[in-house]
């Protein structure tokens, strides 16, 4: 939350699905280009970034062998994640809520071969235009999720687009964070919000219209969420802040990382039939 204009007040309240969407597709796109301004040398025009620690895919793995595999990166601002799959063989889709920010990937990948750029859909991910079983890879890397009300919502949808056996990986805001000030300094690091307190976080007009929203579940909440959709939890990541980064994100930085988790990565996938549970 550190390129947002000031909102006229931040409240915890509950939120609708179509607020959260407004709020959510009106802020993306007025922020679009200062977010790639600030930090797409981070994330890279064609690589994919899990979260603010600077992990990639490259390094960490969990997508398995893309050659071939159709692939869905839902809440794909401008589509680096989709971009470094189609590059490996992939034959990717990005989407996003935000029309500007897929306008940005358009623009960052209008001159590569046409293998390698992935096709560039503006829907709500959580309502997804594709059939079921279309995909064989759905991935984001902090999108959706920690923008709408209802998580088990966006799971079952994804794990409807998805062929059985398919992969879901996602990343978000560690839960943990919630507790905490999202500063980078030592003042990032004394708890004082309940982390079981599950009431959003938004930022609104002095006439009550949400301008911004983030949502928060547990843990817990995460994995239960994981199970209801259908899908089986294969892993479970933590990054830890790599011992020679001491880059700044936002709210993150070697001072909070390295004693606070700043992402959560789970890897799931559809069983192949009612039978299979792991």
């Amino acid at each position: 939350m550190d390129t947002e204009p000031t909102p006229d007040r931040v409240v915890r309240r509950p939120l609708t699905h179509p607020e959260a969407v407004r709020a959510g597709r009106t802020w993306w796109d007025a922020e679009a280009e200062a977010y790639h301004a600030e930090h797409g040398e981070f994330l890279g025009d064609h690589e994919l970034t899990w979260g603010p620690e600077g992990w990639t895919e490259s390094e960490l793995g969990l997508l398995g062998d893309l050659a071939g595999a159709r692939v869905l990166e839902v809440g794909a601002g401008a589509g680096q994640g989709a971009r470094w799959c189609a590059r490996r063989g992939a034959r990717a889709v990005a989407s996003d809520l935000s029309g500007s920010m897929l306008a940005v990937g358009a623009r960052l990948q209008a001159d590569l071969p046409a293998s390698h750029r992935p096709a560039l859909v503006q829907c709500d991910g959580t309502s997804l235009p594709f059939a079921d079983g279309s995909f064989d890879v759905v991935l984001t890397a902090h999108g959706v999720l920690p923008f709408v009300p209802d998580a088990g919502a966006a799971l079952r949808e994804w794990a409807r687009v998805l062929r059985p056996g398919g992969r879901c990986v996602f990343s978000l805001p560690h839960p943990v964070r919630w507790a905490f000030p999202d500063v980078p300094g030592p003042e990032g690091l004394r708890a004082t919000h309940s982390y079981f307190d599950r009431r959003p976080y938004v930022e609104e007009t002095a006439g009550g219209t949400a301008t911004y929203s983030e949502h928060h579940r547990t843990l817990g909440d995460l994995v239960r969420a994981v199970v209801r959709a259908g899908l089986v939890l294969t892993d479970l990541l933590e990054p830890e802040w790599p011992e020679d980064a001491d880059h700044v994100w936002g709210g993150w930085s070697a001072t909070r990382g390295r004693l606070l988790p700043g992402t959560a990565i789970l890897v799931c996938r559809r069983p192949r039939g009612p039978q299979e549970t792991a």
